[in-house]
């Protein structure tokens, strides 16, 4: 097959559909398929059965399929085509997903709120960070959460009331019961042994 992309190939309306019938992955993530009759839109691999080619258009884009009026198939994911987001891999989306959490995103909301802003469901984003970082995100916060309180122990003399909340703890026993779990030692050892 010669060389194509993106640009032309969705023009092609014969290629288009021979590629989708074929379920070519070669053409995956260069066109996009609308269908008239269900008002769907597919990548050229969706292995659900073929619509007819009378009802059928292509799109160079999973946007332009939507602004056509179009939803994206709950089977072939369009969302996940190459060149999407989705596509840049899995780290990318734990690393959103950390840089969120280093902001503090889980010290005031929740893990399914985070897989939201992700756009993935909270197993899904679950599974991704035991895969990428060994931990779930409520994990990873908590051990942000008390190694932020430990600096600030150490390197600051704020007391240690407003350490715990400064470091994102939402109360002082949980603050506590971090510290025993973590280190087997209560914060203010850490206070002592600076002095």
């Amino acid at each position: 097959m010669d060389q194509f992309s993106a640009v032309d190939i969705w023009q092609d309306w014969e290629r288009c559909d021979r590629a989708r019938i074929a379920r070519d992955r070669r053409f995956d993530g260069l066109f996009f398929t609308c269908v008239r009759t269900t008002k769907i839109y597919c990548r050229p691999i969706c292995p659900v059965a073929h619509a007819h080619s009378k009802n059928v258009f292509f799109v160079p884009s999973a946007a332009a399929a939507e602004r056509a009026g179009f939803r994206p198939c709950l089977r072939c994911r369009p969302e996940s085509a190459p060149g999407s987001p989705a596509w840049q891999g899995t780290a990318t989306t734990v690393e959103r997903g950390l840089r969120l959490i280093d902001k503090g995103f889980l010290d005031v909301r929740s893990v399914d709120e985070l897989a939201a802003c992700l756009g993935i469901g909270a197993r899904h984003l679950s599974r991704l960070f035991m895969k990428h970082v060994g931990a779930t995100p409520r994990e990873f916060a908590g051990t942000r959460r008390v190694q932020a309180a430990k600096r600030l122990i150490t390197d600051t003399s704020m007391p240690l009331g407003e350490v715990a909340f400064a470091a994102g703890f939402q109360s002082i026993r949980r603050f506590n019961d971090a510290f025993l779990k973590t280190y087997k030692r209560p914060p203010s050892s850490f206070r002592r042994a600076k002095g």
